[in-house]
Protein backbone atom coordinates (compact mmCIF):
# COMPACT_ATOMS: atom_id res chain seq x y z
CA UNK A 1 0.00 0.00 0.00
CA UNK A 2 1.29 3.73 -0.63
CA UNK A 3 0.19 7.05 0.47
CA UNK A 4 -3.04 8.29 -1.76
CA UNK A 5 -1.61 10.72 -4.03
CA UNK A 6 -4.58 12.75 -2.13
CA UNK A 7 -3.09 12.20 1.24
CA UNK A 8 0.32 13.06 -0.31
CA UNK A 9 -1.57 16.61 -1.48
CA UNK A 10 -2.90 17.65 1.89
CA UNK A 11 0.05 16.58 3.51
CA UNK A 12 1.66 19.78 1.27
CA UNK A 13 -1.11 21.85 2.77
CA UNK A 14 -0.14 21.21 5.93
CA UNK A 15 3.29 21.92 5.64
CA UNK A 16 2.02 25.38 4.01
CA UNK A 17 -0.16 26.43 6.52
CA UNK A 18 2.79 25.46 9.39
CA UNK A 19 5.36 27.27 7.25
CA UNK A 20 3.37 30.10 7.68
CA UNK A 21 2.07 30.53 11.51
CA UNK A 22 3.54 32.23 14.19
CA UNK A 23 1.83 30.66 16.93
CA UNK A 24 1.12 27.27 17.05
CA UNK A 25 -0.57 24.38 19.93
CA UNK A 26 -1.08 20.95 19.24
CA UNK A 27 -3.39 19.42 21.24
CA UNK A 28 -3.19 15.66 21.47
CA UNK A 29 -4.55 12.46 23.21
CA UNK A 30 -3.27 10.99 26.64
CA UNK A 31 -2.82 7.47 25.34
CA UNK A 32 0.45 6.02 24.13
CA UNK A 33 -0.44 7.03 20.38
CA UNK A 34 -1.14 10.04 21.54
CA UNK A 35 1.59 10.98 23.01
CA UNK A 36 3.77 9.58 20.61
CA UNK A 37 2.03 11.93 17.96
CA UNK A 38 2.66 15.23 19.57
CA UNK A 39 6.45 13.82 20.44
CA UNK A 40 6.48 13.62 16.47
CA UNK A 41 5.16 16.92 16.23
CA UNK A 42 6.95 18.53 18.87
CA UNK A 43 10.40 17.52 17.29
CA UNK A 44 9.45 18.63 14.32
CA UNK A 45 8.34 22.29 15.45
CA UNK A 46 11.13 22.41 17.20
CA UNK A 47 13.83 21.76 14.57
CA UNK A 48 11.98 24.12 11.91
CA UNK A 49 12.29 26.72 14.95
CA UNK A 50 8.45 26.54 15.11
CA UNK A 51 7.47 27.97 19.19
CA UNK A 52 4.86 26.00 20.27
CA UNK A 53 2.51 24.50 22.79
CA UNK A 54 1.36 21.43 22.86
CA UNK A 55 -0.98 19.65 25.86
CA UNK A 56 -2.54 16.24 25.85
CA UNK A 57 -6.59 15.91 26.69
CA UNK A 58 -9.19 13.97 26.56
CA UNK A 59 -11.78 13.76 24.14
CA UNK A 60 -14.46 15.30 26.17
CA UNK A 61 -12.78 19.07 26.40
CA UNK A 62 -12.77 19.13 22.38
CA UNK A 63 -15.91 20.72 21.46
CA UNK A 64 -15.54 23.71 23.67
CA UNK A 65 -11.75 24.45 23.01
CA UNK A 66 -11.32 28.29 21.91
CA UNK A 67 -8.98 28.44 19.39
CA UNK A 68 -6.41 31.69 20.13
CA UNK A 69 -3.57 30.61 18.05
CA UNK A 70 -2.68 31.18 14.51
CA UNK A 71 -2.74 27.23 14.18
CA UNK A 72 -4.37 24.66 16.09
CA UNK A 73 -3.18 20.83 15.17
CA UNK A 74 -5.02 18.39 16.56
CA UNK A 75 -3.48 14.86 16.34
CA UNK A 76 -4.44 10.88 17.19
CA UNK A 77 -7.91 13.27 17.96
CA UNK A 78 -10.32 15.74 16.35
CA UNK A 79 -12.20 14.17 13.51
CA UNK A 80 -14.82 12.76 15.35
CA UNK A 81 -15.40 15.94 17.70
CA UNK A 82 -16.47 19.92 16.93
CA UNK A 83 -12.80 21.12 17.63
CA UNK A 84 -14.32 23.82 14.94
CA UNK A 85 -16.62 24.84 17.06
CA UNK A 86 -15.17 28.37 17.95
CA UNK A 87 -13.16 28.43 15.18
CA UNK A 88 -12.73 31.82 12.73
CA UNK A 89 -11.07 33.54 10.25
CA UNK A 90 -8.45 34.42 12.72
CA UNK A 91 -7.79 30.41 12.88
CA UNK A 92 -6.13 27.85 11.19
CA UNK A 93 -6.43 23.87 11.67
CA UNK A 94 -4.84 20.81 11.05
CA UNK A 95 -6.33 17.77 12.10
CA UNK A 96 -4.04 14.33 11.99
CA UNK A 97 -6.90 11.62 13.04
CA UNK A 98 -7.56 8.20 12.01
CA UNK A 99 -10.98 7.50 13.73
CA UNK A 100 -14.17 7.73 12.35
CA UNK A 101 -14.86 11.32 11.00
CA UNK A 102 -17.72 13.44 11.30
CA UNK A 103 -17.28 15.58 8.66
CA UNK A 104 -16.57 14.75 5.02
CA UNK A 105 -13.12 15.34 2.92
CA UNK A 106 -14.33 18.17 1.22
CA UNK A 107 -15.54 20.24 4.49
CA UNK A 108 -12.35 22.82 4.59
CA UNK A 109 -13.69 24.05 1.07
CA UNK A 110 -17.03 25.44 2.54
CA UNK A 111 -15.55 27.41 5.45
CA UNK A 112 -13.42 31.18 6.04
CA UNK A 113 -10.55 29.48 7.94
CA UNK A 114 -8.13 27.44 6.51
CA UNK A 115 -8.93 23.75 7.23
CA UNK A 116 -7.00 20.27 6.85
CA UNK A 117 -7.84 17.18 7.87
CA UNK A 118 -5.97 14.33 6.86
CA UNK A 119 -7.95 11.00 8.03
CA UNK A 120 -6.78 7.75 6.11
CA UNK A 121 -10.77 7.05 6.26
CA UNK A 122 -11.64 9.65 3.53
CA UNK A 123 -9.53 7.48 1.04
CA UNK A 124 -10.90 3.95 1.87
CA UNK A 125 -7.83 2.83 4.41
CA UNK A 126 -9.33 1.74 7.33
CA UNK A 127 -7.95 3.61 10.85
CA UNK A 128 -7.95 0.47 13.18
CA UNK A 129 -5.60 -1.61 11.34
CA UNK A 130 -3.68 0.20 8.82
CA UNK A 131 -2.39 3.40 10.16
CA UNK A 132 -2.20 5.38 13.71
CA UNK A 133 -2.52 8.82 14.72
CA UNK A 134 1.18 8.82 15.19
CA UNK A 135 1.76 7.45 11.42
CA UNK A 136 -0.13 10.20 10.41
CA UNK A 137 2.16 12.95 12.09
CA UNK A 138 5.14 10.67 10.94
CA UNK A 139 4.33 11.33 7.42
CA UNK A 140 3.90 15.05 7.91
CA UNK A 141 7.39 15.02 9.31
CA UNK A 142 8.58 13.12 6.36
CA UNK A 143 7.07 15.51 4.18
CA UNK A 144 9.73 17.57 6.29
CA UNK A 145 12.57 14.87 5.45
CA UNK A 146 12.55 13.74 9.10
CA UNK A 147 12.12 10.39 8.39
CA UNK A 148 14.64 9.28 11.37
CA UNK A 149 10.90 10.07 13.28
CA UNK A 150 9.79 6.34 12.09
CA UNK A 151 10.42 4.39 15.24
CA UNK A 152 8.87 6.51 17.18
CA UNK A 153 5.67 5.72 14.30
CA UNK A 154 5.84 2.04 15.13
CA UNK A 155 5.87 2.57 18.79
CA UNK A 156 2.78 4.58 18.37
CA UNK A 157 1.21 1.79 16.13
CA UNK A 158 2.29 -0.87 18.22
CA UNK A 159 0.72 1.17 21.47
CA UNK A 160 -2.69 1.62 19.22
CA UNK A 161 -3.11 -2.34 18.81
CA UNK A 162 -2.83 -1.94 15.20
CA UNK A 163 -1.09 -5.61 15.06
CA UNK A 164 -3.14 -7.33 16.94
CA UNK A 165 -5.58 -8.54 14.48
CA UNK A 166 -2.88 -10.53 12.52
CA UNK A 167 -0.01 -10.32 14.58
CA UNK A 168 1.42 -7.88 12.18
CA UNK A 169 1.74 -4.09 11.12
CA UNK A 170 0.09 -3.47 7.45
CA UNK A 171 -1.43 -1.07 5.36
CA UNK A 172 0.54 2.06 5.33
CA UNK A 173 2.00 1.23 8.70
CA UNK A 174 4.45 -1.24 7.07
CA UNK A 175 5.49 2.01 4.94
CA UNK A 176 6.63 2.88 8.43
CA UNK A 177 8.16 0.27 9.55
CA UNK A 178 10.15 -0.02 6.37
CA UNK A 179 11.86 3.52 6.96
CA UNK A 180 12.74 2.76 10.80
CA UNK A 181 14.54 -0.48 10.08
CA UNK A 182 16.29 1.49 6.78
CA UNK A 183 17.00 3.96 9.93
CA UNK A 184 18.78 1.51 12.07
CA UNK A 185 15.79 1.94 14.83
CA UNK A 186 14.03 -1.08 14.45
CA UNK A 187 14.71 -5.24 13.79
CA UNK A 188 11.40 -6.84 13.35
CA UNK A 189 11.68 -10.79 15.06
CA UNK A 190 8.56 -13.49 14.06
CA UNK A 191 8.37 -14.75 18.15
CA UNK A 192 5.39 -16.07 20.36
CA UNK A 193 3.46 -12.81 21.32
CA UNK A 194 3.58 -13.12 24.82
CA UNK A 195 3.75 -10.01 26.64
CA UNK A 196 7.04 -8.93 28.66
CA UNK A 197 9.46 -10.23 26.27
CA UNK A 198 12.21 -8.57 27.33
CA UNK A 199 11.58 -8.48 31.46
CA UNK A 200 9.28 -11.02 32.73
CA UNK A 201 9.90 -14.74 33.86
CA UNK A 202 8.55 -17.01 31.20
CA UNK A 203 5.81 -18.60 33.30
CA UNK A 204 4.76 -15.26 34.62
CA UNK A 205 4.47 -13.92 30.76
CA UNK A 206 2.98 -16.44 30.12
CA UNK A 207 -0.20 -16.73 32.56
CA UNK A 208 -1.23 -13.75 31.89
CA UNK A 209 -1.70 -14.81 28.80
CA UNK A 210 -6.05 -13.98 28.27
CA UNK A 211 -7.85 -14.31 24.75
CA UNK A 212 -9.10 -17.88 26.08
CA UNK A 213 -9.06 -18.95 29.73
CA UNK A 214 -6.40 -21.34 29.83
CA UNK A 215 -5.52 -23.41 33.45
CA UNK A 216 -2.68 -21.21 33.66
CA UNK A 217 -4.63 -17.65 32.54
CA UNK A 218 -3.95 -16.38 35.61
CA UNK A 219 -1.85 -18.77 37.60
CA UNK A 220 1.89 -18.72 37.54
CA UNK A 221 2.17 -22.28 39.35
CA UNK A 222 -0.07 -23.69 36.35
CA UNK A 223 2.00 -22.48 34.11
CA UNK A 224 5.81 -24.00 36.07
CA UNK A 225 3.77 -27.22 35.76
CA UNK A 226 3.11 -26.11 31.83
CA UNK A 227 6.71 -25.70 31.20
CA UNK A 228 8.02 -28.75 33.24
CA UNK A 229 6.12 -30.56 31.41
CA UNK A 230 7.64 -29.25 28.05
CA UNK A 231 11.39 -29.41 29.18
CA UNK A 232 11.92 -25.57 29.27
CA UNK A 233 13.76 -24.58 32.03
CA UNK A 234 12.52 -21.57 33.97
CA UNK A 235 15.81 -20.40 35.23
CA UNK A 236 19.20 -19.89 33.50
CA UNK A 237 22.97 -21.40 34.04
CA UNK A 238 23.47 -18.71 36.71
CA UNK A 239 20.17 -19.38 38.34
CA UNK A 240 18.54 -15.89 37.18
CA UNK A 241 14.82 -16.20 35.61
CA UNK A 242 14.90 -16.89 32.06
CA UNK A 243 12.29 -14.14 29.49
CA UNK A 244 10.56 -14.85 26.41
CA UNK A 245 13.81 -13.51 24.54
CA UNK A 246 16.20 -16.31 26.31
CA UNK A 247 13.92 -19.27 24.53
CA UNK A 248 16.01 -20.70 21.91
CA UNK A 249 13.93 -22.21 18.81
CA UNK A 250 13.48 -25.16 19.81
CA UNK A 251 11.83 -24.16 23.04
CA UNK A 252 9.75 -21.67 21.58
CA UNK A 253 8.65 -24.10 19.04
CA UNK A 254 7.07 -26.79 21.94
CA UNK A 255 5.57 -24.24 23.45
CA UNK A 256 3.75 -22.77 20.38
CA UNK A 257 2.68 -26.53 19.23
CA UNK A 258 1.56 -27.16 23.17
CA UNK A 259 -0.42 -23.32 23.24
CA UNK A 260 -2.31 -24.13 19.81
CA UNK A 261 -3.29 -28.06 21.05
CA UNK A 262 -4.54 -26.20 23.94
CA UNK A 263 -6.92 -23.21 22.72
CA UNK A 264 -8.13 -25.53 19.99
CA UNK A 265 -9.88 -27.18 22.60
CA UNK A 266 -11.32 -24.03 24.36
CA UNK A 267 -12.67 -22.54 21.03
CA UNK A 268 -15.45 -23.16 18.08
CA UNK A 269 -14.19 -24.94 15.09
CA UNK A 270 -14.98 -21.26 13.02
CA UNK A 271 -12.23 -20.19 14.66
CA UNK A 272 -9.28 -22.93 14.51
CA UNK A 273 -7.54 -20.90 11.19
CA UNK A 274 -6.99 -17.61 13.44
CA UNK A 275 -5.16 -19.20 16.47
CA UNK A 276 -1.74 -19.04 15.50
CA UNK A 277 -2.09 -15.35 15.28
CA UNK A 278 -3.24 -15.68 19.16
CA UNK A 279 -0.09 -16.94 19.70
CA UNK A 280 2.38 -15.46 17.05
CA UNK A 281 3.34 -12.54 15.85
CA UNK A 282 5.93 -9.83 14.69
CA UNK A 283 8.61 -8.45 17.30
CA UNK A 284 9.82 -4.88 17.22
CA UNK A 285 13.06 -4.51 18.95
CA UNK A 286 14.46 -1.21 19.34
CA UNK A 287 18.15 -1.45 18.78
CA UNK A 288 19.14 1.67 20.57
CA UNK A 289 17.71 0.47 23.75
CA UNK A 290 19.48 -2.11 26.18
CA UNK A 291 18.47 -5.90 26.11
CA UNK A 292 16.43 -6.78 28.82
CA UNK A 293 14.84 -3.03 29.43
CA UNK A 294 11.09 -2.47 29.05
CA UNK A 295 12.35 0.04 26.43
CA UNK A 296 13.84 -2.53 24.39
CA UNK A 297 10.47 -4.45 23.30
CA UNK A 298 7.78 -2.48 21.55
CA UNK A 299 4.90 -3.73 22.95
CA UNK A 300 6.29 -2.99 26.81
CA UNK A 301 7.69 0.34 25.51
CA UNK A 302 4.08 1.18 24.91
CA UNK A 303 2.88 0.20 27.94
CA UNK A 304 5.14 2.16 30.19
CA UNK A 305 3.82 5.93 27.59
CA UNK A 306 0.08 4.35 28.53
CA UNK A 307 1.50 4.47 32.16
CA UNK A 308 2.64 8.30 31.55
CA UNK A 309 -0.43 9.28 29.98
CA UNK A 310 -2.71 7.60 32.99
CA UNK A 311 -0.99 9.24 35.33
CA UNK A 312 -0.63 12.51 33.74
CA UNK A 313 2.88 12.34 33.36
CA UNK A 314 2.66 13.55 29.87
CA UNK A 315 6.00 15.23 30.33
CA UNK A 316 7.99 12.44 31.15
CA UNK A 317 6.66 10.45 27.97
CA UNK A 318 7.77 13.54 26.02
CA UNK A 319 11.17 13.55 27.73
CA UNK A 320 11.85 10.04 27.18
CA UNK A 321 10.61 10.22 23.36
CA UNK A 322 12.43 12.96 22.37
CA UNK A 323 16.07 11.66 23.36
CA UNK A 324 16.34 13.55 26.73
CA UNK A 325 16.84 10.00 28.73
CA UNK A 326 18.85 11.10 31.40
CA UNK A 327 16.41 13.59 32.39
CA UNK A 328 13.42 11.43 32.59
CA UNK A 329 14.32 7.47 32.68
CA UNK A 330 14.22 7.08 36.54
CA UNK A 331 11.05 8.91 36.26
CA UNK A 332 9.94 6.35 33.83
CA UNK A 333 10.16 3.63 36.50
CA UNK A 334 8.81 5.39 39.24
CA UNK A 335 5.64 6.35 37.11
CA UNK A 336 5.62 2.43 35.99
CA UNK A 337 5.80 1.55 39.43
CA UNK A 338 3.21 3.44 40.37
CA UNK A 339 0.96 2.76 37.51
CA UNK A 340 1.15 -1.02 38.29
CA UNK A 341 0.33 -0.65 42.09
CA UNK A 342 -3.05 1.26 41.14
CA UNK A 343 -3.93 -1.65 38.19
CA UNK A 344 -3.37 -4.19 41.11
CA UNK A 345 -5.45 -1.89 43.45
CA UNK A 346 -8.14 -1.69 41.04
CA UNK A 347 -8.36 -5.02 39.82
CA UNK A 348 -8.46 -6.68 43.26
CA UNK A 349 -11.68 -4.43 43.33
CA UNK A 350 -13.74 -5.52 40.99
CA UNK A 351 -12.27 -9.13 41.72
CA UNK A 352 -14.30 -8.30 44.95
CA UNK A 353 -17.22 -6.45 43.87
CA UNK A 354 -17.59 -8.79 40.57
CA UNK A 355 -19.07 -8.99 36.59
CA UNK A 356 -22.24 -8.85 35.72
CA UNK A 357 -23.08 -10.98 32.62
CA UNK A 358 -25.73 -9.60 30.04
CA UNK A 359 -26.86 -11.55 27.06
CA UNK A 360 -24.58 -10.04 25.31
CA UNK A 361 -22.27 -7.98 26.90
CA UNK A 362 -20.48 -8.15 30.49
CA UNK A 363 -19.98 -5.16 32.93
CA UNK A 364 -18.34 -4.11 36.20
CA UNK A 365 -18.94 -0.86 38.05
CA UNK A 366 -15.53 0.76 38.59
CA UNK A 367 -16.51 3.49 41.18
CA UNK A 368 -13.66 4.92 42.37
CA UNK A 369 -11.12 3.52 39.72
CA UNK A 370 -9.42 6.58 37.97
CA UNK A 371 -11.51 6.99 34.42
CA UNK A 372 -7.92 7.32 32.88
CA UNK A 373 -6.55 3.39 34.04
CA UNK A 374 -10.88 1.77 33.68
CA UNK A 375 -10.26 1.10 29.41
CA UNK A 376 -7.07 -0.85 31.11
CA UNK A 377 -8.22 -3.00 33.50
CA UNK A 378 -11.35 -4.04 31.45
CA UNK A 379 -8.82 -5.36 29.14
CA UNK A 380 -7.18 -7.24 32.11
CA UNK A 381 -10.22 -8.34 33.86
CA UNK A 382 -11.19 -10.03 30.54
CA UNK A 383 -8.46 -12.94 31.96
CA UNK A 384 -11.53 -13.99 34.46
CA UNK A 385 -14.14 -13.49 32.50
CA UNK A 386 -16.38 -14.92 29.32
CA UNK A 387 -14.04 -13.96 26.44
CA UNK A 388 -16.77 -14.60 23.97
CA UNK A 389 -18.64 -11.43 25.36
CA UNK A 390 -17.21 -7.55 25.21
CA UNK A 391 -16.70 -6.36 28.66
CA UNK A 392 -17.56 -2.84 29.61
CA UNK A 393 -16.34 -0.86 32.49
CA UNK A 394 -18.00 2.27 33.80
CA UNK A 395 -16.74 5.12 36.27
CA UNK A 396 -17.46 8.41 36.79
CA UNK A 397 -15.58 11.31 35.01
CA UNK A 398 -16.74 14.29 36.89
CA UNK A 399 -19.80 14.96 39.23
CA UNK A 400 -22.24 14.20 36.37
CA UNK A 401 -21.01 11.95 33.39
CA UNK A 402 -19.33 8.09 33.14
CA UNK A 403 -16.44 7.44 31.60
CA UNK A 404 -16.97 4.31 29.64
CA UNK A 405 -14.57 1.83 28.66
CA UNK A 406 -15.62 -1.70 26.24
CA UNK A 407 -12.72 -4.51 25.55
CA UNK A 408 -13.00 -7.64 23.72
CA UNK A 409 -10.73 -10.49 23.11
CA UNK A 410 -9.13 -10.54 19.76
CA UNK A 411 -10.95 -13.69 18.44
CA UNK A 412 -14.31 -11.24 17.99
CA UNK A 413 -12.36 -8.78 16.27
CA UNK A 414 -12.36 -12.03 13.35
CA UNK A 415 -15.89 -12.14 13.46
CA UNK A 416 -15.32 -8.33 11.82
CA UNK A 417 -17.07 -6.68 14.58
CA UNK A 418 -16.86 -2.53 14.85
CA UNK A 419 -17.28 -1.62 18.38
CA UNK A 420 -16.03 1.37 18.47
CA UNK A 421 -18.83 2.51 15.73
CA UNK A 422 -21.79 1.12 17.61
CA UNK A 423 -20.56 2.77 21.42
CA UNK A 424 -20.45 5.75 19.18
CA UNK A 425 -23.76 5.35 17.66
CA UNK A 426 -25.55 4.63 21.09
CA UNK A 427 -23.75 7.27 23.24
CA UNK A 428 -24.39 9.61 20.80
CA UNK A 429 -28.24 8.45 20.71
CA UNK A 430 -28.32 9.19 24.31
CA UNK A 431 -26.91 12.97 24.55
CA UNK A 432 -23.54 11.67 24.91
CA UNK A 433 -20.20 11.15 22.80
CA UNK A 434 -18.11 8.38 21.89
CA UNK A 435 -15.98 5.78 19.40
CA UNK A 436 -12.66 4.06 19.08
CA UNK A 437 -11.59 0.91 17.68
CA UNK A 438 -13.17 -2.42 16.89
CA UNK A 439 -11.57 -4.26 20.01
CA UNK A 440 -11.38 -0.99 22.49
CA UNK A 441 -13.62 1.75 22.68
CA UNK A 442 -14.94 4.26 24.82
CA UNK A 443 -17.73 6.72 25.89
CA UNK A 444 -18.94 9.78 27.69
CA UNK A 445 -22.61 9.73 29.20
CA UNK A 446 -24.37 11.70 31.71
CA UNK A 447 -24.48 9.12 34.99
CA UNK A 448 -28.63 8.48 34.40
CA UNK A 449 -28.46 7.21 31.47
CA UNK A 450 -25.92 4.16 32.56
CA UNK A 451 -29.41 1.52 32.31
CA UNK A 452 -30.38 2.90 29.06
CA UNK A 453 -26.67 2.75 27.63
CA UNK A 454 -26.11 -1.07 28.82
CA UNK A 455 -29.59 -1.55 27.41
CA UNK A 456 -29.20 -0.26 23.84
CA UNK A 457 -25.71 -1.92 24.01
CA UNK A 458 -26.70 -5.40 24.76
CA UNK A 459 -29.50 -4.95 22.33
CA UNK A 460 -26.93 -3.37 19.33
CA UNK A 461 -24.62 -6.23 20.03
CA UNK A 462 -27.62 -8.65 19.63
CA UNK A 463 -27.17 -11.88 16.56
CA UNK A 464 -23.46 -10.37 16.34
CA UNK A 465 -21.11 -12.56 18.50
CA UNK A 466 -20.77 -16.01 18.79
CA UNK A 467 -21.91 -17.06 22.58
Amino acid sequence: MDLPSEMVEKYGEAEKLILESDSIKVYSHIDCDGMCSGAILSTLLDRLGKEHEIEFVNLDVLDDLPLTHDLTIFSDLGSGQGVDNHASSDNSIIILDHHPPLRDESYGDSVSYEYVEINPMFYGIDGSDFVCGGGLCYFLAKTFGHTDLSWIGVLASVGDMQNNKTGKLEGLNKLILADAVSEGYIQVNDDLSLYGRETRPIQVALSYFSDVNLPFTNDVNEAIALLKELNIPIRGSMDEPRTLCDLDPMEKGKLFSKLVEMISREVPERYSKHIPKLILADTYDFLKEDDHTFLRDASEFSTAMNACGRNKEYNVALKILKGDRAAAYDQLEEVSRKHKYNLQKSMKQIRDTGVVELENLQYFDGTSIPPEIVGTIAGMILGYCNWRKPIIGFTSSDDEHLKISLRCSRLLSYDDIHFGEIIREVSHSLGGSGGGHAMACGAYISMDKKDDFLKLMDEKIEGLIYK
